[in-house]
């Protein structure tokens, strides 16, 4: 199968509820053999296009949403059938056998009072086909027209999205009777109640034991207009060894082995969905990926020095290498300044009785929330240098 575009998650519901379709889907071509597809949906909801050869055909995977209404779509013409179906649990595919070659020229998906998913397809294929990245926001803004859009000036609250690790079918790590999925979720919870009454304005990526989709957690985030995001997990390491919290930044290179065990056993987790883990094929949207990261990155790069320092103020215990990077999927948002934070780790008998301790909870919510006002206040005077 050749991908040629990926496109970038909007804003996610639970995915266990269902995005239905309107009234109203429409596949329109012109004389020259353009293919327009308008496709109404409930809601804003996780999304991709693909185009596969050898039969060719638009692969159109979605949060859960019931198809019945897509024979519309079939014209006879370019659009000469159609399949769909569940693909995993909380995630559908509708396939559309297209009568030759076709590219995808533009994907969006507009929201307001709902949510209409646009696809615009050409005749031909190659590798000049180019999808814009698509964003849940009115303006519609692509990445290199505004790469510093979300970037406070100290004129408004914080929005912090807080995205406790796993859920769902996927419990994380486990021992002695510590579930990490549910300790993360009531750890981010209390930590949102400390971050409202700092004048924040904190959102979570779940709030029940649900499976949310990695990139659909930077999903939630976005939509929510987020100015960082803060990944919350507590794993466990083989053979332990490992203790005190660590903070990590996205890296494509892993710092040391356990950083890349844990990696790797986070990209599993949407695999259990059988979800495409490999980024676009498309080098027009990697390029605008890049330039958007390359203005984040030492955001969540400043971010991740503030929580070490102020973890460390608190009096509680770091691991021997605090500040470490990995490929994390969960971090690839590139508009969004993003760690991960292993507030302890589960295989160590010490952070696990950390853990279940209240009050140490509550010195690690405080200092979390202090890095996050001495990170908004350095990145406030950052983007008024740049502006002058």
């Amino acid at each position: 199968m050749r991908w040629l575009a990926l496109v970038l998650a909007l804003a996610a519901p639970a995915l266990a509820e269902r995005a239905v379709p309107l009234e109203g889907a429409v596949a329109e071509t012109s004389w020259r053999g353009a293919l327009s597809l308008q496709v109404p949906l409930d809601r804003a909801v996780p999304w991709r296009a693909s185009v596969a050869a050898n039969p060719w055909r638009l692969v159109l995977d979605t949060a859960e949403v019931d198809w019945s209404a897509a024979p519309s779509l079939v014209d006879g013409d370019v659009v000469t059938g159609l399949r769909e179906g569940r693909v995993a649990e909380g995630w559908s595919r509708l396939v559309l056998d297209l009568s030759g070659p076709m590219r995808i020229e533009r994907a969006w998906m507009e929201t307001g009072q709902g949510a209409t998913l646009r696809l615009d397809l050409r005749p031909g294929a190659g590798e000049t086909a180019r999808v814009a990245p698509a964003w849940d926001s009115p303006a519609q803004v692509p990445l290199d027209a505004a790469p510093d859009r979300r970037r406070r000036a100290g004129d408004r609250p914080l929005v912090v999205a807080l995205d406790p690790g796993h859920g769902g079918i996927d419990p994380g790590a486990e021992r002695d009777g510590l579930v990490e999925a549910d300790l993360v979720l009531a750890f981010a919870k209390d930590l949102a109640e400390t971050l409202k009454r700092a004048g924040h304005v904190p959102v979570l990526t779940r709030e029940t034991d649900s499976f949310v989709a990695l990139r659909a957690r930077a999903s939630v985030a976005r939509a929510a207009g987020a100015d960082l995001m803060i990944s919350i997990h507590a794993d466990a390491v083989e053979g332990g060894g490992a203790s005190g919290a660590t903070v990590y930044t996205l890296s494509d290179e892993a710092s040391d082995g356990i950083s890349s065990e844990l990696a790797a056993r986070h990209g599993r987790d949407d695999l259990l969905l059988g979800l495409e883990l490999e980024d676009s094929g498309d080098e027009v949207a990697r390029v605008l990926m890049d330039l958007a990261r390359a203005e984040t990155a030492p955001r969540a790069d400043h971010l991740a020095n503030e929580l070490v320092r102020s973890i460390d103020a608190a009096g509680i215990r770091l691991h021997k290498r605090p500040r470490l990077e990995a490929a994390f999927t969960v971090l690839k948002a590139p508009d969004i300044p993003s760690v991960l934070l292993e507030l302890g780790f589960l295989s160590s008998q010490a952070d696990r009785r950390n853990l279940r301790d209240p009050g140490w909870q509550r010195r690690m919510g405080q200092a979390i929330a202090d890095a996050v006002d001495a990170w908004a206040a350095r990145d406030a005077a950052t983007a008024e240098k740049l502006r002058q």
